[in-house]
């Protein structure tokens, strides 16, 4: 997830320049943020001085200069109460010492609704006439100060919650209408010279019909004068006026000047997508109000909010190319299933749902030398490119170790937790290692068996043709990296495989959901086996896949094993 950004400290500058009267930001505990010009020269302070400071401790004095208990003093009450406090006739103690007589109000700074902070309007009892003339704009003025500062972290927030770049924008849209304006649209860039319409959000949550270009690409004009050429390759903001707006578009490719003029906005702000690095789209707000126009001191605070979205977009972007391309080298990775008539193999790989990314779940299945037949499901501890490439270093090392000798599962599983640290960069892993052989001193009618041992994997489950299923809890370990040190014998666990029954192997991907545990997801998966035994292995397989909810965070890897009716 993206990391949200800070207050960008230039805003904060620009709405304090423009005050006449002192302006003291305190967070939650009293502690001053920040103070304004005004507030200095009152004061007779340096922000320096002053920022980091406790507000009631530097500041507050009684007329006869002494220090009132903190419980007293009004501005708890803002906090506290979540309301304007407004004081007439109060003393703030200057840099020289001498009292300054004060009449102040305080607001709540507002977030997530909650006060975060308070915002404190002074001035000095010989500037109260001039004070009530304008009490009314810097209430007004204050109001919207902290309204802005909200609005910004929220934005930050609902960036940073989804690393899906088209339903980060549409969050932002809803978020933007009616505050801003009445209507949002996003246009993304696609290569050099196209653009695409991902987002269009209106008046109670509408988006536009056909004629808002929603889905639609469309080629970047050519005239250097148009909207989109001066936003997205000269990285400007601009303001649209009403006359700007009712003008014909240059062309029928400018989409967002066509959009403004089918809609009849009165006033727009277009701000630039931008990273450090380039250009990604254009967030374009528009108004339709004509009481209520853009005015200039607006846009900055639009800009910013281009800045942050264009940096979610480029985080999303970056999360996804690493995750497609370790999606795509997990799928080539994966093997081939062999022939091993009369029984039947089939296997599933799903990745994790998007938004998530990829990890190092994989299977294997090989003939071995001896006949035998070698199955296995693993999970690398991790999930990044990082974890793909350690699934495959794991997946080979087993490959050589199950083919160089003939031996249970427990010894070939020892031998490669053995060699684990040493050789491969995988820190641990589960994985679930099982022979598949003729049965030997089996009950009548059962020709074959598994011989199975894991490593902190979940269990196999049988199921019989006649709908009976369990999990076979026998042979189970610590996960691979955990004995290195002990060199513990493992152990494994027999069972034999009655005539059409299917074995499933699994990884904790398909059982684990965020809201639920475990045990249900366990159960869950049984019901549904038992549903679909006697089903052939590959719809036995994408069955349990479209069956098991949605939810998890994982990938999915499935290996079903059918064995023959009879013989």
């Amino acid at each position: 997830m993206a990391e949200s950004q800070p207050v960008d400290p230039g805003a904060l500058r620009a709405a304090f320049e423009g005050m006449g009267a002192g302006l003291i930001l305190t967070d939650r505990d009293g502690m001053i943020e920040a103070v304004n010009p005004h507030a200095e020269l009152l004061l007779g302070r340096p922000g320096r001085t002053v920022v980091g400071r406790d507000f009631h401790e530097l500041l507050h004095r009684r007329a006869d200069g002494s220090l009132g208990p903190r419980a007293e003093c009004p501005l708890w009450a803002v906090v506290e109460e979540e309301r304007i406090a407004r004081v007439e006739t109060d003393s703030f103690l200057r840099g020289d010492g001498s009292l300054l007589p004060v009449s102040w109000w305080g607001a709540p700074v507002m977030a997530d609704g909650e006060a975060t902070g308070v915002a404190t309007l002074f001035g000095g009892v010989d500037e109260q006439d001039e004070a009530r003339n304008h009490q009314a704009a810097h209430l007004a003025a204050m109001e919207d100060l902290a309204q802005r500062l909200a609005l910004v972290q929220e934005i930050t927030d609902v960036l940073t919650q989804t690393l899906e770049a088209e339903e980060a924008l549409n969050r932002l849209g809803r978020l933007l209408v009616p505050r801003l304006g009445e209507w949002v649209t996003v246009d993304l860039r696609e290569g050099e010279e196209d653009v695409r319409r991902v987002a269009v959000v209106g008046p109670q949550g509408r988006a536009g019909d056909e004629d808002s270009g929603y889905g639609q690409s469309t080629r970047i004009p050519e005239s250097a004068s148009t909207v989109l050429v001066r936003v997205l390759r000269r990285n400007e903001a601009l303001l649209m006026s009403r006359a700007e707006i009712a003008a014909p578009p240059e062309s029928p490719g400018a989409i967002v000047h066509g959009f403004l003029h089918t809609l009849g906005a009165v006033s727009a702000a277009v701000v630039p997508l931008s990273t450090p690095r380039q250009v990604v789209g254009a967030l374009t707000v528009a108004r339709t109000d004509p009481e209520r126009p853009f005015r200039e001191d607006e846009l900055p605070l639009i800009r910013d909010i281009g800045r942050r979205a264009g940096l979610a977009i480029d985080n999303a972007r970056l999360f996804e190319r690493q995750r497609d391309i370790a999606a795509m080298m997990q799928r080539h990775l994966l093997p081939a299933l062999p022939d091993i008539e009369p029984l039947r193999l089939a296997a599933r790989y799903q990745p994790a749902p998007r938004g998530s990314q990829v990890g190092g779940d994989w299977y294997d299945a090989l003939v071995l030398p001896d006949g035998a037949t070698a199955l296995a499901v693993g999970d690398v501890v991790g999930h990044d490119l990082t974890a793909a490439a350690g699934m495959a270093q794991l997946r080979n090392m087993l490959r050589v170790l199950a083919w160089d000798r003939p031996e249970p599962p427990s010894a070939i599983m020892g031998r490669l937790d053995d060699a684990m640290s040493d050789t491969t960069d995988v820190p641990m892993a589960t994985l679930l290692l099982a022979r598949i052989e003729p049965a030997e001193d089996a009950a009548p009618g059962v020709c074959w068996q598994m011989c199975w041992t894991s490593a902190g994997h979940p269990p196999p489950l049988l199921v019989t043709d006649d709908g009976h299923a369990h999990y076979l809890d026998q042979g189970q370990d610590l996960l691979l990296g955990v004995l290195q040190e002990t060199h513990v014998a493992r152990r494994d666990g027999v069972e034999p495989l009655p005539p059409g029954s299917t074995v499933l192997l699994y990884t904790d991907g398909l059982v684990e959901l965020s809201d639920s545990d475990l045990d249900s997801g366990l159960n869950r998966l049984r019901r549904h086996a038992i549903a679909l035994a006697g089903s052939p292995p590959d719809e036995f397989c994408a069955q349990l896949l479209s069956r098991m909810p949605p939810g998890g965070s994982d990938d999915i890897v499935l290996l079903a094993l059918r064995v023959p009716d009879s013989g």
